[in-house]
């Protein structure tokens, strides 16, 4: 009886370690699909998550003073609730694609990315800063709502810009570079 339980679980055992292997197998370091993830993230970020523009209007104190100034208790209460969710939800994707961009750039870009120590570095600081203002301006957010810490935002932005410009230059080599023909260039000198 105590062999067959031993048999049970090395058996048990080895499938949990081949198991474990296949899973493992399926993610491929420096794969496509680590690329298209980076490239959708830093897309994200740049055309949809940070525009200053953007940034500015979920923030914006003079629509809190408009709401302030022009209606009851109970409308202002709710234009906070909501501002509060919206902003939350903004700090929660923000965080998200920075994450992408961080397991792209520890797993992936040593192989396309030529970045020097010094970048790489850097890179790392503003990567652990990133994530710490995030999850810092979520807490302040939560308890204190939407206009509790703009300097909290703005630093959050201008690290992400900064993350996203470095990632940019990594993945340079997946923008397709249209060739410039002698003809649209102009006639040849001699």
């Amino acid at each position: 009886m105590i062999q067959l339980i031993s048999f049970l679980l090395i058996g048990v055992l080895l499938l949990l370690s081949l198991w474990s292997f296949v899973r493992r197998s399926q993610r491929v370091e420096g794969g496509s699909g680590a690329l298209v993830h980076a490239r959708q993230a830093l897309n994200t970020l740049q055309g949809g998550l940070l525009p200053p523009e953007l940034v500015t209007r979920i923030f914006a104190r003079e629509d809190l003073e408009y709401v302030e100034s022009n209606t009851a208790k109970e409308i202002r209460e709710l234009f906070i609730e909501e501002r509060k969710i919206v902003a939350l939800c903004w700090v929660s994707r923000v965080r998200k694609q920075v994450l992408s961009l961080k397991r792209f750039h520890l797993g992936s870009a040593r192989f396309y990315a030529r970045l020097d120590v010094r970048t790489e570095l850097s890179l790392a600081v503003d990567f652990a800063t990133l994530l710490f203002a995030c999850r810092t301006l979520q807490v302040f957010l939560y308890f204190r709502g939407p206009y509790a810490a703009p300097r909290i935002v703005g630093s959050t932005a201008a690290t992400a810009a900064r993350v996203c410009k470095i990632s940019e230059e990594s993945l340079a080599f997946l923008t397709p570079v249209y060739a410039v023909s002698d003809s649209a260039v102009g006639p040849a000198r001699s």
